[in-house]
């Protein structure tokens, strides 16, 4: 029997017909799908038809889980690995199955497809040459002062209530440093604001936003 493999697939970060056909043909043909909420992933694959076997891969149990996926591949499975949006292992789980697949010599293909990040990164208007990814900003502020004195762009998501604070730490070293504050990306109530750290610190700490938000900043002079 031949080895079976992993195939990494992004999903729709808001809008569900961002989904790929690439992606909706690898859930399709795959033998299991792994998900970090079945109930999530539910939704996309009824909106297209999809027929899968679903099991839940989150970060509370995907190191038990990995072992148990990568059995099943060297069986001669394929398992696809989705999160609930966007790209795997992106602050979502999948690198421990993913390292787990590449030590058992399986094969893995990752699919391109959504990202919140690279959509945010266009659409600031920022500086996309070099750039960086952090992930979710840090709360200590000397942490934030450090990523914030980076000479390149920096992407990072952020909790909306902590938006204002995070911005008002960059306005405190470098007020006029340019920022986009992007929400709900793809999705009914998009917004991207852009301006400087004083300015949208200011306007953030008097409302802060709603929905998803990544956070971009420009280069350090």
């Amino acid at each position: 029997m031949s080895a079976g493999r992993l195939v990494v697939c992004p999903t729709p970060i808001g809008n569900l017909e961002d989904v790929t056909l690439r992606v909706l043909s690898a859930l399709r043909d795959a033998d299991v799908v792994a998900c970090e909420d079945t109930r999530r992933t539910r939704v996309l694959l009824d909106r297209y038809g999809v027929r899968a076997r679903l099991v839940s891969y989150h970060e509370h149990n995907e190191r038990a889980r990995a072992g148990e996926l990568v059995a099943r591949m060297r069986a001669g499975e394929v398992v696809a690995l989705v999160s609930d949006a966007g790209m795997p292992l992106v602050s979502d789980p999948g690198f421990v199955l993913v390292r787990e697949a590449v030590a058992a010599g399986l094969g893995v293909e990752v699919l391109p497809g959504p990202s919140a990040v690279l959509t945010a990164l266009v659409a600031s208007g920022l500086p996309a040459e070099r750039w960086r990814f952090a992930g979710f900003l840090p709360r200590k502020r000397a942490e934030l002062r450090a990523l914030f004195a980076a000479p390149e762009t920096l992407v990072a998501f952020e909790s909306p209530r902590r938006v204002a604070a995070s911005l008002a730490a960059l306005a405190e070293a470098d007020p006029d440093r340019p920022v986009a504050v992007c929400r709900e990306l793809t999705k009914v109530h998009e917004e991207v604001v852009r301006g400087t750290a004083a300015e949208l610190a200011a306007r953030y700490g008097e409302a802060p936003p709603r929905g998803e938000v990544v956070l971009v900043v420009g280069p350090a002079a």
